[in-house]
This record gives structure tokens, C-alpha cells and sequence, in this order.
């Protein structure tokens, strides 16, 4: 395979920044919860990529992008098999894994801020892992690995449903089976407002997601060496929605 520089480096940045994301997820929530629970919070950030990584790399890259079945793809330890036909064109192997990677990162720490102030440290690293492990790879082959539901036509561009949704979905789990924060209702079970301690801190952490989106939809290009994909990487950092509805060519 002959390697394209520029789709690589658009790669490798795009992996860059949704890696960053991190800090923005551990500062907005960080910001938005009591001071008291501070560490807590960014510990629970900091180790979604660092028990994830290990993870995916030894399992959960070949169960997403492995050849397997419809809903499965292959045990891969260390990601050593074969995987040329799921590379984007031009992308080296690593360069491709570290930006699914941090991917998976995201769709577990996307579940720390709904579990804030009430999940026992050990019992999130334990969810935690469980995400990175099973769950986030499994649903991603099923979309991006060529499962099922990409058998079918289903087309997820950044990950709206294989990384927002599974994330999301994993939080609403969490969430549900904490409950409400103590204090969080009076006897009256009117909601009581529990502010956070550092606005600014919430706020530059909001920016830096903001910032850093540019990578995690931009670089969904996953190439930038050719007039279409140079034209796409600019239409989707202007607009949440990609391609246009006027620019489809079918549904």
C-alpha cells in the first residue's frame, strides 16, 4: 500500500483533538459539580483513556474492525491481523487505530458526567472497562466494522450513533440505576438546584469541546487528498450535518 501524507496527518491530527476532549469533558464537568467532588471527577476522566486504550487495543479493535460475523468480529490481541480492507485509503494501520481509539475513549467518558457525585471510583473503572471492552466495539462493528447494520445501508459519517449514542445510552443506564444525587429532591419532591463551584472552568472546558469537535467530525473525512474530500472536510466544519440536504445524491 502506498501511504498518503496528507490523509495521514489529517488522521493523526483529527486523533489529536478528540483526545483533547478529554480535558474539556473533565473541565465542564469538573466546573459543573462541588468542589468536594473534584478529584473524583477527574480521575473518572482520566482513567476512561487510561484503562480504555490497553482495552481496545488488546480486544476491542478486532472484535470492531475484525472479519468476523454480522454481529462479531474476531479476538485480534495487539491488533497484528490483517485489516487492509476497513483502512481508510492511503492511512497506515496505527494511524487508523489510535483515531478509533480515542473514539472509544469518548463514548465512555461521555458517561461520567451523568454518574457524577454518587458512582463509588472503582465501581466507574469497572463500567468503564466494560464500554471499552464489549460494549462500544461490539455496536461499532455492527455500524463501522461492516455488521449488520451496515449490511442493511446504515450509514453513521462521525459516530452520532456509534459513539453519542452508545455513550449516552450507557449513561442513561448508569443514571437510572444511581438516582437522583442526595439532596438533589426536598420531602416535597420539588428539585432542589445543586450549583457547581467554578464556572469558568465549565465554561473553558465547553470551549474546548467546541474547539476540538473540529476534529472529531472534521477528520471523519479521514482523507484530504482530493478535491471532494478537501470540499467535504470544509462543509462539515460549517455545518453539524454532512453531506448538505441539497447535495445528496441518495437517501
Amino acid at each position: 500500500m502506498t501511504y498518503s501524507p496528507a490523509n495521514t496527518i489529517w488522521v493523526l491530527l483529527g486523533a489529536a483533538l478528540v483526545f483533547f476532549m478529554q480535558a474539556g469533558f473533565a473541565m465542564c464537568e469538573a466546573g459543573f459539580t462541588r468542589a468536594k467532588n473534584t478529584g473524583n471527577i477527574l480521575m473518572k476522566n482520566l482513567m476512561d483513556f487510561c484503562i480504555g486504550t490497553p482495552l481496545y487495543w488488546l480486544f476491542g479493535f478486532g472484535i470492531m474492525f475484525g472479519a468476523g460475523t454480522a454481529l462479531f468480529g474476531r479476538i485480534d490481541p495487539f491488533i497484528m491481523g490483517d485489516y487492509s480492507a476497513v483502512l481508510p485509503a492511503g492511512v497506515p494501520l496505527w494511524a487508523y487505530a489510535i483515531f478509533q481509539t480515542v473514539f472509544c475513549a469518548t463514548s465512555a467518558t461521555i458517561v461520567s458526567g451523568a454518574m457524577a457525585e454518587r458512582t463509588k471510583f472503582s465501581a466507574y473503572c469497572v463500567y468503564s472497562a466494560a464500554i471499552s471492552l464489549f460494549i462500544y466495539p461490539v455496536s461499532g462493528h455492527w455500524i463501522w466494522g461492516g455488521g449488520w447494520l451496515a449490511e442493511m445501508g446504515f450509514h453513521d459519517f462521525a459516530g452520532s450513533t456509534a459513539v453519542h449514542m452508545v455513550g449516552g445510552v450507557c449513561a442513561l443506564i448508569g443514571a437510572k440505576i444511581l438516582g437522583p444525587r442526595v439532596g438533589k429532591y426536598g420531602s416535597d419532591g420539588k428539585p432542589k438546584a445543586i450549583l457547581g463551584h467554578n464556572l469558568s472552568i465549565a465554561a473553558l472546558g465547553v470551549f474546548i469541546l467546541w474547539f476540538c469537535w473540529f476534529g472529531f467530525n472534521g477528520a471523519s473525512t479521514v482523507g484530504m487528498d482530493s478535491d471532494d474530500l478537501i470540499t467535504s472536510a470544509g462543509l462539515v466544519f460549517s455545518t453539524p450535518t454532512w453531506p448538505p440536504p441539497w447535495r445528496r445524491s441518495s437517501p
